[in-house]
């Protein structure tokens, strides 16, 4: 049993995928996750996610040594969008998500996603790069995806695993890793910490 300290449903379906059982090691009310996620400088948007994941994980091994729970690997994951050095975030409002997916239209991007997982006095970490690109995109198009719900919440605006889907022209990379989750290098590392994946 491994800890996942994520709220996203889809990293949950992935690692259900590996057959790795898991409980959900989430944030306290008072912990604000976000904060965690402000880009410093000019960073590039690979410092950025790895940042972010072991940030994470360095919350998320406090967080189960303050609630008393039983000692077992944590895992961690965040995905980030990037367009050239531009990194575009979780947007703050349907204006934002509008404004980030005028932005993909018609362009390829990356999408890169950091897995870190922590057992005992062991610390991995992996780095999944993919690039998506999309199809010129219509106001209306985006409009209409706005106005789902679905681009709230997610890094570029888009899930990948819903109605985005019919804006991607070609992918290279890790679909899985897209989602939020790369399950090659998720499993690569389960398997050096000797975790059956």
């Amino acid at each position: 049993m491994i800890y996942l300290a994520s709220q996203s449903p889809r990293r949950a379906q992935l690692l259900e995928q590996l057959g790795v059982s898991f409980q959900r090691l989430l944030p306290d009310p008072d912990e604000d996750a976000e904060a965690l996620e402000a880009v410093i400088g000019r960073e590039s948007a690979a410092a950025y996610v790895q940042r972010v994941t072991a940030l994470k994980l360095d919350a998320a091994v406090m967080r189960r040594r303050r609630m008393g729970l039983p000692p077992a690997p944590i895992l961690c994951a965040d995905t980030t969008v990037a367009i050239g050095r531009e990194i575009l975030g979780k947007p703050v409002d349907q204006a934002q998500a509008r404004q980030m997916l005028t932005r993909l239209s018609g362009r390829t991007h990356r999408v890169l996603t950091a897995v870190a997982v922590e057992a005992g006095r062991r610390r991995l970490q992996a780095l999944s790069l993919s690039s998506v690109t999309f199809d010129g995109l219509t106001p209306a198009q985006i409009r209409r995806y706005v106005a789902s719900g679905e681009a709230l919440g997610k890094a570029g605006a888009y899930a990948i695993q819903g109605r985005a889907a019919a804006f991607v022209v070609s992918i290279r990379g890790s679909y899985s890793g897209i989602m939020g989750l790369p399950l090659r290098e998720t499993a690569l590392i389960l398997d050096q910490l000797g975790l059956k994946s």
